[in-house]
């Protein structure tokens, strides 16, 4: 079987391939840290990549930017390439562009407020019930008055001009909170702290620019600079799962194909659905199951399969397990769980081996025709074809300057949204106020000049509001703001 028909991932009593024409039923690497789980994710990311599959992956130890660079023979590679028998091993490099969050370490990655929607900026700041249902309040009223909230100030000026006309909102969209609303300005203002400004915003990230092919014919390979971004969680694991939604809002269905369009791998998964709300994992499952009729295919990297929601680990129809340790309960019950997982071998006790592998050995389930899963193999991986580990910062640099998406996302825009409209509507409110006041200190005396100007200017700042409130329901989503199943923006 070559690899235009299959992924090669190591030998066990024979050969051991993932098809590509089931790689969109997701699958799952799982094992204990130093046992191989970031070799395996590379040869597989490797592999999809030459098969002209664009690949997106988190970078959480900083180690896969590699890939981008071909791969030396050394003495343990070459005793791996023996062993497995194979003799057509090149090594090469693949077309790889670098990501950040922050914009420090890769190309910048934004997206607005209004697309990131309310359920997931709840969860993102770590709301209540009771404010999460405040924060589903400003997003509505914005939704109504077709006002984009772009960035975080947007957001800011919106809950203000909620507090400070709550009495007039509160028939039409119910109880607001003063309190709540600080108190979820505050969260905001952690948020900014932490970097949240760099992240919302625009120019927002086109998720098309992950799918990419190289001259070759090679997918792109996304890297997600995050070992900066793991130590917050919250923002990495909700920027995933908005990713994964606006894909699912964005793509059509497709059905199966003979290989995914794009591929997800979300190393450190168990942060998704660590304090998740059961409503959120609930659309994360759907979300999940959904996407890969969209032919994408996503594969969860974490220690153990009990990091996985059984709602979700129910549909990895692909299964790569490193070894596990049993030093605890915990560890105990992880192994069993692991082992159940599998289609049984009966030359091999599943639970035992899982104990017993050495670096490099994963037991490998993967779907094989009219999608049944194969037998579990005991597998020795093969090595991949670029580099192990990371690249040094000249090269990281000359990636980013050679990188087809340098200086298009690099400095962010402000254009006119939510916090310049309510502004306006602001300054038009309070020369309104002074006129009327002006008016009644007038009474029926003669025109006072300084009052013929306040109308003038009353009139200009009404005619720059309607032309500003114009562009705003006028902008890319016209009259009527639509939002999707994780409340993202349906495109």
């Amino acid at each position: 079987m070559t690899e235009t028909a299959g992924i090669l991932l190591g030998k066990g009593d024979e050969p051991v391939y993932l098809n590509p024409r089931f790689a969109n039923r997701h699958g799952l690497i799982a094992g204990a840290t130093g046992t191989g789980k970031t070799v395996t994710l590379q040869v597989l990311a490797e592999s999809f990549s030459r098969l002209g599959v664009p690949v997106f992956m988190a970078d959480i130890k900083g180690d896969l930017t590699g890939i981008s660079q071909p791969g030396k023979l050394n003495s343990k590679v070459e005793e791996r390439l023996k062993v497995l028998g194979i003799k057509d091993h090149t090594f090469e490099a693949h077309p790889t562009v670098i990501w950040d969050l922050t914009g420090e370490r890769g190309h910048p990655v934004r997206t607005t407020i209004s697309e990131m929607g309310p359920l997931l900026l709840s969860r993102l700041l770590e709301l209540n019930d009771t404010q999460e249902g405040i924060l589903n309040i400003a997003f509505k009223l914005a939704d109504d008055e077709g006002i984009l909230l772009l960035d975080m100030k947007d957001l800011r000026s919106m809950l203000q001009y909620l507090g400070e006309n709550a009495s007039q909102f509160q028939n039409v969209y119910g109880t607001i909170s003063s309190a709540s609303i600080g108190a979820i300005q505050r969260r905001l203002l952690v948020l900014e702290q932490q970097g949240g400004e760099k992240f919302f915003g625009e120019p927002a990230i086109n998720l098309m620019d992950f799918m990419r092919n190289d001259a070759r014919g090679y997918g792109q390979v996304n890297i997600l600079a995050a070992d900066r971004l793991v130590n917050s969680p919250k923002l990495y694991s909700t920027f995933l799962l908005w990713m994964l939604s606006e894909l699912f809002e964005m793509l059509p269905e497709v059905g199966d194909l003979d290989k995914p369009k794009l591929v997800f791998f979300f190393d450190e998964a168990h942060l998704l659905f660590t304090d998740a709300p059961k409503a959120l994992v609930t659309k994360v499952e759907q979300v999940v199951k959904l996407i890969r009729s969209k032919g994408v295919g996503v594969y969860f990297i974490t220690q153990t399969p009990l990091d996985i929601p059984e709602s979700v680990l129910g549909q990895l129809g692909n299964r790569v397990q490193h070894a596990l340790r049993a030093f605890t309960p915990r560890d105990q019950k992880a192994v069993k769980t692991a082992a159940e997982t599998f289609r049984a071998n009966p030359k091999l006790d599943t639970a035992q081996v899982i104990m017993e592998m050495g670096v490099g050995e994963a037991l490998v389930s993967t779907l094989q025709d009219k999608g049944i899963p194969s037998i579990v193999q005991r597998t020795l991986i093969a090595p991949p074809r670029s580099q192990i580990g990371p690249v040094d910062d000249a090269t990281w640099q000359s990636l980013l300057r050679s990188s087809p998406y340098a200086g298009r996302y690099d400095v962010m825009i402000d254009r006119e949204s939510a916090h310049e409209v309510l502004q306006a509507r602001a300054q038009q409110a309070t020369l309104e106020a002074q006129v009327t006041s002006e008016q009644k200190a007038t009474r029926r005396y003669e025109p006072n000049n300084k009052n013929d100007s306040m109308m003038d200017s009353l009139q200009d700042v009404g005619t720059a509001f309607a032309k500003n409130l114009a562009r705003s329901v006028g902008s890319k989503l016209g009259q009527q703001i639509v939002r999707g199943i994780l409340g993202s923006l349906f495109k």
